[in-house]
């Protein structure tokens, strides 16, 4: 199956089960002109257009996909129900999986998939507690209700899991996809949230493969079974380590630990940060953390001979790409921010946004994620002047296939980044550009 029938047919199959799901939420009751689908379509198109859009706007697109209603007719479809069945429609949506070609990436092609996970937390008003909960306490206004989105992303052939949604206060490593078996030959990068040796070892169990940052207050063994102080063992080696060790005190997991010691500078800024985030929340820093904040240490289990001590550095580098994603759904996508006041209204645009962001992601992966030098926000802007067309072709109005073999070739050849001198980009790391020593952080 080509890559343009493979969007397409995810495209069709999400709106097609629309009308189901909305009765199903009793979200429609009755027979309407303003059907679960040309609802869906209408919030989806016209947010991913402008995120900005107003009811007014809204009413336009519900126009040009055959629905005459006014602003106000759209503002009082805003209900619990409506937020339910966007809801049930977003998560049928993260479960459609979109893969293409891999990208052209030596170190990522050793692997049969490089998979980064991670979360990020969006912001409601407290009236929505019910639905999602926040972190804040019983008179802590605006922290009691909060929503988290889990999201896993394949580097190599753009697969993207999720956003799944969790109470804001739970904590990464509790949700499904931490937990997911991955198959055969993958390796996962995650940072601390997601340090868990279950799941690690869970890893080993089915051949695949981790790299994370320490859990310092995990228990460190060598090889000769004798239990390490990080600290004290750091300062007695060199500046680049990579030696077999075991963690934990019931699962002796055989790892690599990676450690590299970072410049004095790259050294304070990190204390700089973990005093002031201590410092928010009440607490302080050990001294031994501290200290630690002078080394960028890693553990791992794939081999030297497939991973070089200086190649896990730069992974662990491009574990950032995930955070790249959610600063382009919330600055470009707006997905955390909204025009009405109405706590339903709020949650109808949020999740139509993320259904929004997921198929624009995955136009991305059809266009441009074959190329090593891509440019997420180019391609998002791109993309969202032709949503009006892009919402003709699914009403049947417009020749589908035709308009995405075109976004494809326009994705390709305009969404590219500059390549850098003095601040290389990560796919020129993942090239082959030599990792500065300034920058292992």
């Amino acid at each position: 199956m080509s890559s343009v029938t493979q969007v397409e047919q995810a495209m069709q199959s999400v709106f097609s089960q629309a009308n189901q799901i909305a009765c199903q939420t009793g979200f429609v009751q009755r027979t309407s002109k303003l059907t679960g689908e040309i609802f869906l379509q209408t919030l989806v198109f016209s947010w991913w257009h402008d995120p900005h859009a107003s009811r007014e706007a809204l009413a336009r697109m519900a126009a040009s996909l055959g629905v005459s209603i006014t602003a106000q007719g759209i503002n009082d479809r805003f209900t619990e129900r409506a937020a339910l069945f966007l809801q049930k429609m977003l998560e049928l949506t993260a479960k459609q999986m979109i893969a293409v070609d891999p990208v052209a990436l030596p170190l990522l092609s050793r692997f049969r998939a490089v998979v980064i996970m991670d979360s990020s937390t969006i912001m409601l008003p407290d009236a929505l507690s019910t639905v999602w909960r926040g972190n804040g306490g019983r008179t802590s206004q605006g922290t009691q209700a909060a929503v988290k989105l889990h999201v896993s992303l394949d580097l190599l052939q753009g697969t993207l899991s999720g956003p799944l949604l969790s109470d804001g206060r739970a904590h990464e490593s509790s949700n499904c996809l931490q937990w997911q078996a991955l198959p055969q030959g993958t390796l996962r990068i995650t940072d601390l949230g997601y340090f868990k040796l279950d799941v690690f070892a869970q890893c080993a169990q089915h051949q695949s493969y981790f790299l994370s940052r320490i859990d310092v207050t995990c228990a460190i063994f060598d090889s000769e079974q004798q239990r390490l102080d990080l600290l004290t063992w750091l300062q007695s080696r060199g500046s680049r380590i990579d030696e077999p060790m075991e963690l934990g005190v019931c699962h002796h997991l055989p790892v690599r630990l990676l450690a590299v010691r970072v410049p004095e500078s790259v050294a304070a800024t990190r204390r700089s940060k973990m005093q002031q985030e201590a410092k928010d929340r009440g607490k302080t820093i050990s001294e031994t953390r501290l200290a630690l904040a002078g080394w960028t240490i890693l553990v791992t289990n794939v081999p030297a001979a497939l991973l070089s001590l200086e190649e896990a550095l730069v992974l662990a580098r491009a574990r950032w790409q995930i955070e790249l994603l959610f600063k382009l759904w919330k600055q470009d996508g707006c997905v955390d921010d909204w025009r009405g006041k109405k706590p339903w209204a709020i949650l109808c645009e949020v999740y139509a946004k993320l259904i929004a962001l997921v198929l624009q992601h995955w136009l991305v992966l059809l266009g441009c994620w074959s190329v090593p030098d891509r440019s997420l926000v180019k391609a998002a802007q791109t993309l969202r002047t032709w949503v009006p067309l892009l919402a003709l072709a699914c009403r049947g109005l417009f020749p589908f296939s035709q308009l995405l073999l075109h976004l494809q070739h326009l994705l390709a050849s305009g969404c590219r980044i500059n390549p850098r001198k003095k601040r290389p980009n990560t796919y020129q790391f993942l090239l082959g550009h030599p990792l500065p020593y300034e920058g292992l952080t």
